[in-house]
């Protein structure tokens, strides 16, 4: 049998491929089989068609979701709600929000907050808002 140089590339080619593709572990296959199914304690969901529904979703490993929404003036549909989930040590996470017409805003121990601004910086913002209420700018 005859090899051309052509038939010979493309079999190089054909092993570089199968040497370059991922190649799976037993590891991940066991670390997959460990994993234990969820159950849904909850899952109720309601649309009434004209952009006003609700939903509540729970688990059996502590993750529950809730929100409802309704049509906002702008055409969005406006949304509150909250989520919760149980974090690596133990303790419960949990986040409420709003979203509408003034945009998406949560509020949980878990977001960061900035630190307070110092007294002269809060000082400088009330001048500069007065000057501005009097006309003047830089």
């Amino acid at each position: 049998m005859i090899i051309t140089m052509n038939t010979f590339a493309v079999l190089v080619c054909l092993a570089a491929v199968a040497a370059a593709s991922p190649q799976f572990r037993n590891q991940n296959r066991q670390t997959f089989q460990n994993e234990r199914q969820v159950a849904i304690l909850r899952d109720d969901r309601q649309d009434s068609g004209d952009g006003n529904f609700n939903y509540n979703f729970e688990a059996e490993n502590g993750i529950s979701v809730s929100g409802s929404g309704s049509p906002g003036s702008e055409g969005q549909s406006n949304m509150q709600g909250s989520y919760r989930f149980t974090l690596p040590d133990g303790t419960i996470a949990e986040v409420r929000y709003v979203a509408d017409e003034l945009g998406f805003r949560a509020e949980s121990p878990l977001i960061p907050t900035p630190h307070p601004l110092p007294a002269h910086a809060i000082e400088q913002i009330r001048v500069a808002e007065e000057q501005r209420r009097r006309g003047i700018t830089f």
